[in-house]
């Protein structure tokens, strides 16, 4: 049984005002729990939304960890900022108890933790939804753990933490999940009425088009805004680099369609420039990363798509000169 299950055999049970024989069992469907492995922009703002309304949720937190415990953890929103004074918060995870679902949110350059970091804190049925960009990411963490149920979480949010316990969300926050390899559909639906009773706009989605859709915006503008040390709004002020943005997306739609991805077109293109063009400026997660000199996130991002697209027989040249810029940059 599921550990959010509980079974319960009593005389009588009062339920919606009727009684149940003591011969009867009902089932109670508890709620959800989560843990948040990474306490970022997007870990901190949607493990606090989810706190903030009531679920049960625990934090990983690394640098933040004394800052958080004494002053607790602060969401700056556009949608409503709010406080939480006493999370749950943790070292590591061996401290943590099991729960239902574990949003990843780390940087995919810390990955290769993911096999010590999750194991104490699942249980057979446990969820695990990678909030990470990028292609690959479930494929290469179930070599690893072929039992897990694997799940996407498609974040289309501006958020940053640039201090200590604190996350400001700018604009957006919406979450697409695609189920990888979860057999118990229950559970990914629960997941996503629990963002829903948060007050986040969540929806599960195919997962190879989802994941595919995403690198339409995250392949041009991440690398570019480091390549050009620019934001979101700058780049589409100028014709040329909107042109390029443009061409950079393009080379995502075909790649996907030569991989068999269906649902993304040129529309879905023009889109992506329209929404980013009217959206709060700003600086991709990988523009802070430079900016703050943490390791980028060029294999997920960059070189896994392009060698994906290779092995369909499509080559993507501009964002292959893209990653060469920030393989040169990462050096330097």
């Amino acid at each position: 049984m599921a550990a959010n299950v509980a079974a319960v055999s009593l005389m009588f049970i009062f339920y919606n005002g009727g009684v149940v024989p003591s011969n009867k069992t009902l089932l109670i469907i508890m709620p959800l729990s989560f843990a948040v492995i990474g306490t970022g922009a997007i870990g901190g703002y949607y493990g606090g939304r989810l706190a903030n309304a009531g679920f049960e949720v625990h934090f990983l937190l690394h640098r933040d960890y004394e800052y958080v415990r004494a002053n607790g953890l602060f969401v700056d929103s556009c949608d409503g900022s709010f406080h939480l004074p006493n999370p749950h918060v943790y070292r590591d995870t061996l401290s943590m108890p099991v729960c239902d679902v574990v949003l990843v949110c780390l940087k995919s350059v810390n990955n290769h933790l993911l096999p010590q970091l999750l194991a104490p804190i699942l249980h057979e049925h446990t969820l695990v939804v990678l909030i990470q960009n990028g292609i690959g990411l479930e494929y290469d963490l179930q070599q690893q753990f072929p039992n897990l149920y694997l799940a996407a979480g498609l974040a289309f949010i501006c958020s940053s933490k640039t201090e200590p316990g604190r996350v400001s969300h700018q604009c957006y926050g919406s979450i697409n999940f695609g189920n990888y390899s979860c057999a118990d559909n229950d559970l990914m639906a629960r997941t996503v009425e629990a963002f829903t009773q948060a007050g986040i706009t969540a929806k599960l989605v195919e997962y190879h088009e989802a994941r595919w859709k995403k690198a339409v915006w995250n392949m041009p503008f991440n690398g570019m805004t480091v390549a050009l040390q620019t934001r979101t709004d700058c780049l589409l002020a100028h014709p040329a680099t909107e042109q390029l943005i443009y061409d950079q997306m393009m080379e995502v739609v075909d790649a996907a369609r030569h991989l068999g991805v269906g649902g993304i077109d040129e529309s879905f293109a023009k889109q992506m420039i329209e929404t980013t063009r009217v959206m709060t400026p700003y600086s991709p997660s990988m523009k802070l990363d430079f900016d703050f000199h943490r390791p980028m996130e060029i294999y997920y991002l960059y070189t896994r798509p392009i060698e994906e697209a290779r092995k369909a027989g499509f080559r993507m040249p501009k964002l292959e000169m893209l990653e060469a810029e920030l393989k040169f940059l990462a050096e330097q």
